[in-house]
């Protein structure tokens, strides 16, 4: 029979036992696991001072190369855009101040910003796409019917409002032509009444533009800055930094269509964002997986970037769009070769001299100039 002496003698055996190895564990094995822990701490340490050091190196770097842009852009833009009427389109929550320097970039190349367009947040809610479509089908007086999706019908309507002249109305081309044609045949007319009808017409056209902007307004989707109406041939649309929290994939797929149909009313465009829009599901990167036709640009934001903005756009005047910047996908970090400036036009005779070489100065120096847009 066991009795309580043997219990006792067990209890003390464990516990003796415990204290054996916990004696053990803080001096035998003490030293040797401080001296893994030092040295690994050691090294994360080191680690973490090199990778500090070279994000210093580049911010350094990268101010360098932005202040290396703002000195050589007058150079590097020059007449790039020249007599070009640029329309900024702002998507739903791009930053306003980002807008502001492409607009100033844009002038630097010669280009005149005519306006711009602010996209509301309920433009792209899900929830208010039926009444975009709404919208756009009770404005539209095209002859052919829309189609598509709601973005896709709102950017041709907003394109043909926003196109210098009959923003490719075939239906008003064909009036115009017919209009040309009775004129030439008619006899003993009053050119002053056919001039002032000329006018009318211009003056109707442009205001049933300016309806079109004003519901797109009056209905919450946008805000109108300048005079846009039937006064753009190129077009800049800006990428919100973030896509939305909810909808970031229908968000990118409307903004695509949106763009691709102002890029084919209106004429050039590009669509340009900062880095994180062109990574992962950001809204350029989502742009790119459906091979738009227009021009995409993710290093908007910093004066370099803002280079390649301008650039890519003056490349598309001549050629279809391409992509750039750092994201997946791209052709470069920008155009290369650099498209050339836009030769000056001396069509309506300013500038002439007796030497014909388009300066002015009769010195015969100057260069050959040509229709704006021809990418020369």
């Amino acid at each position: 029979m066991i009795d309580f002496r043997y219990h006792l003698v067990s209890i003390v055996a464990v516990f003796l036992a415990l204290t054996v190895g916990l004696v053990l564990g803080t001096t035998m094995l003490q030293d040797p696991l401080l001296n893994t822990l030092q040295s690994e701490t050691a090294d994360l340490r080191g680690q973490s001072e090199e990778l500090r050091a070279e994000r210093d190196d580049s911010e350094l770097r990268n101010a360098g190369a932005d202040q290396l842009a703002d000195a050589v852009a007058g150079d590097v833009l020059e007449d790039r855009l020249l007599d070009r009427d640029v329309v900024l389109v702002a998507a739903p929550g791009a930053d306003e101040d980002l807008v502001h320097a492409l607009g100033g970039r844009v002038e630097e190349a010669g280009g005149e910003v005519v306006g711009q367009l602010v996209f509301e947040e309920a433009f792209l809610d899900r929830a208010g796409s039926a009444f975009v479509d709404e919208l756009a089908l009770q404005v539209w007086s095209g002859s052919e019917e829309l189609s598509g999706s709601p973005y896709d019908k709102a950017g041709v309507v907003l394109g043909r409002a926003l196109a210098v002249g009959d923003g490719g109305d075939e239906e008003s081309e064909n009036d115009e032509d017919s209009e040309d044609t009775r004129d030439d045949e008619a006899t003993g007319g009053d050119e002053e009444e056919r001039d002032g009808a000329e006018d009318a017409g211009q003056r109707g056209s442009g205001q049933d533009a300016e309806a079109v902007l004003s519901a797109f307004a009056e209905g919450g989707l946008l805000s109108v800055e300048g005079s846009v109406a039937r006064s753009a041939d190129t077009v800049v649309v800006v990428a919100p930094d973030a896509p939305p929290e909810n909808g970031a994939e229908e968000a990118g797929t409307a903004l695509v269509g949106l763009t691709t149909a102002l890029h084919e009313q209106v004429g050039p465009a590009v669509l340009a964002g900062n880095a994180a829009s062109g990574r992962g599901g950001g809204l350029i990167a989502r742009a790119r997986a459906q091979e738009p036709p227009f021009a995409t640009v993710d290093v908007a934001g910093r004066p370099t970037g803002d280079l390649v903005v301008v650039l890519a756009l003056a490349e598309s005047l001549t050629g279809s769009g391409a992509a750039y910047g750092i994201g997946e996908g791209v052709a470069g970090y920008l155009p290369e070769p650099l498209p050339g400036p836009v030769e000056r036009s001396v069509a309506d005779g300013e500038g002439q001299d007796p030497s014909g070489d388009g300066d002015g100065d009769g010195d015969g120096d100057g260069a050959r100039r040509a229709a704006p847009g021809s990418g020369e």
